[in-house]
């Protein structure tokens, strides 16, 4: 009987074992079976997060037009370097860029009228461009420059601090200078000014002017306003004019005694001070044979605009533009080839910084 109920605990003990280590072995291979998954789901997971981060939106071809407030070959080749440094910035805000094309319009109202065609894609351009083509272009920065030693709305005083330099202090408006030149009658003019004399209609309408487009701040609406508060006519009343198609030809003109006096802003003789003697053929410096004549109030400075009527246009790649110039403009490459129109910086702007430009534009619209 002993051996008999032995061998009945032995196998009962056996049967316990064996189902234990099915049991067992059963929840080793699920939890191994779990883990597997959790780990295919999880790297599956990653997988597709890692694509959304580093997909970013493709654009074949992203166009900037810049006004010729100088020469359009200067312009072309001072900018060359913004292609690869927008390319690179617009990467890291979720754009890759096939192609940055730039390109210089014929004048002023060229570009304004691509952008609202939405031909092109941003333009660098016054903001009195801005407010004629606003209902196609969406203003997005302002540019901020080096303020100078003179701001006076004195023209004489300009004339007493030559030459005019620049100064530490960064500003958002700039103002426009009738520049009277070497001939005799540019001469006779600024001489009435330094004596502390005022001109009278007589005296400016007896020259030969040179202006810019109608849309330019500086080189037409803001000269017209001076006229305007001054002798109560404007530059249609002029008898002797002449439309440049950048300041560049004008000082050219007026170095060659082609024109009395140019309109400009202020102080373009400071980017043709070389030109002046080594291509213009002049002896004496541009210091010596220029008088200002004139000063106009601040203008509000350019814009960098993007156009509403691009198709690739919307809120996000506006956005990625703005920021894109923004860091651009703190880098020493981009502030070189942002300087080719005197900015050194920008910051964002509102529709409603271009009210009193619009103001401006709409006296001159009512004088012509």
């Amino acid at each position: 009987m002993k051996k008999i109920w032995f061998l009945l605990i032995t196998m009962l003990f056996a049967v316990v074992l064996v189902a234990c280590g099915e049991s067992e072995e059963g929840s080793a291979e699920e939890a191994d079976e779990n883990n597997t998954e959790e780990t295919e789901d999880n790297t599956g997971g990653e997988t597709e997060n890692q694509e959304e981060e580093t997909s970013n939106k493709e654009i074949e071809t992203l166009s900037i037009g810049f006004v010729p407030s100088r020469e359009p070959e200067e312009i072309i080749t001072a900018t060359e370097p913004l292609k690869d440094l927008l390319k690179t910035e617009m990467e890291t805000l979720g754009y890759d860029i096939g192609e940055v094309d730039i390109t210089v319009g014929t004048n002023y109202e060229a570009v304004g009228e691509a952008l609202s065609a939405g031909t092109t894609d941003i333009g660098l351009i016054p903001g009195g461009t801005y407010v004629l083509y606003d209902d196609g272009a969406e203003v997005v920065l302002t540019s901020t420059r080096a303020g100078l030693n003179n701001d006076s709305d004195s023209a004489k005083d300009w004339n007493d601090n030559k030459p005019t330099e620049a100064s530490d202090e960064q500003v958002t408006y700039y103002r426009a200078l009738m520049i009277a030149g070497p001939s005799d009658k540019g001469q006779e003019l600024a001489e009435k000014v330094n004596s502390g004399e005022e001109l009278t209609f007589d005296d400016v309408n007896s020259a030969t002017w040179a202006v810019m487009s109608s849309s330019s701040p500086a080189g037409y609406i803001y000269p017209a306003l001076w006229l305007k508060d001054n002798y109560d006519k404007t530059i249609t009343d002029l008898d002797n004019v002449v439309q440049s198609d950048s300041y560049g030809s004008a000082f050219a003109r007026l170095a060659a005694g082609e024109i009395d006096v140019m309109v400009t802003y202020a102080d373009a003789r400071r980017d043709n001070e070389e030109t002046w003697e080594s291509e213009f053929g002049r002896e004496a410096s541009i210091w010596d044979e220029t008088n200002v004549i004139g000063v106009t109030p601040g203008i509000y400075n350019d814009t960098i605009s993007v156009s509403k009527n691009s198709d690739k246009m919307d809120d996000d790649l506006k956005a990625a533009i703005q920021q894109a110039f923004l860091n651009i403009s703190e880098t020493e490459e981009g502030k070189e080839v942002i300087s080719i129109y005197n900015h050194e910086g920008y910051q964002k702007a509102e529709d409603s910084d271009y009210d009193n430009e619009r103001q401006a534009q709409e006296m001159v619209q009512s004088l012509n």
